[in-house]
């Protein structure tokens, strides 16, 4: 059974997907109306979903840098290693592709980096927007480019605030 509940935030809709233990998905759009269809989907606001909500709201309020929600990834083993990997990128910092392909000890699978980061069940809490060109450029991102460089800009604007403050 996966729970699901829509959230209004500062971008929009969300939807997010929840197991009885776990989030299992957090989506832009419509696709996650896609995500496991034989699953029995139900529109309940579980306690789980609750907190992802609360934490989401304090994220683009800029009083949360880290998510305490337990994850739950259904993919491939490859798949699943790169969106672990998106966890290890901190708040407010980027990391290219290939850098990205080297954590998960598989230097030549970049362009599958791209792709998989493109299928991230999780998006925001498994951070793929932190992931730019190496040549810095921002590439790629389910939500389109204009909110990938909102969301880095957030966290930047909280570090920058951070720092002011000490």
């Amino acid at each position: 059974m996966i729970f699901y509940s829509p959230f209004k935030s500062a971008i929009g809709v969300l939807h997010l997907l929840a197991s009885p233990t776990h989030l299992v998905g957090l989506y832009f759009d419509s696709s996650w109306k896609k995500m496991s269809p034989e699953a029995e989907l139900v529109e309940k606001e579980t306690p789980l979903l609750k907190k992802t909500k609360k934490e989401l709201k304090e994220y683009f309020d800029k009083k949360r840098t880290e998510f305490t929600i337990p994850l739950s990834f259904e993919g491939t083993e490859f798949q699943q290693k790169a969106w672990r990997a998106l966890l290890t990128i901190p708040y407010g910092q980027t990391v290219s592709y290939s850098e990205q392909a080297q954590r998960i000890q598989n230097p030549k699978a970049i362009r599958c980096v791209g792709s998989t980061n493109g299928k991230n069940p999780i998006a925001i809490i498994a951070p793929c927007h932190r992931v730019i060109g190496k040549n810095g450029s921002l590439t790629g991102f389910g939500g389109g480019l204009p909110l990938k460089k909102f969301l880095l800009d957030l966290e930047s604007s909280q570090l920058s605030f951070q720092k002011a403050q000490k």
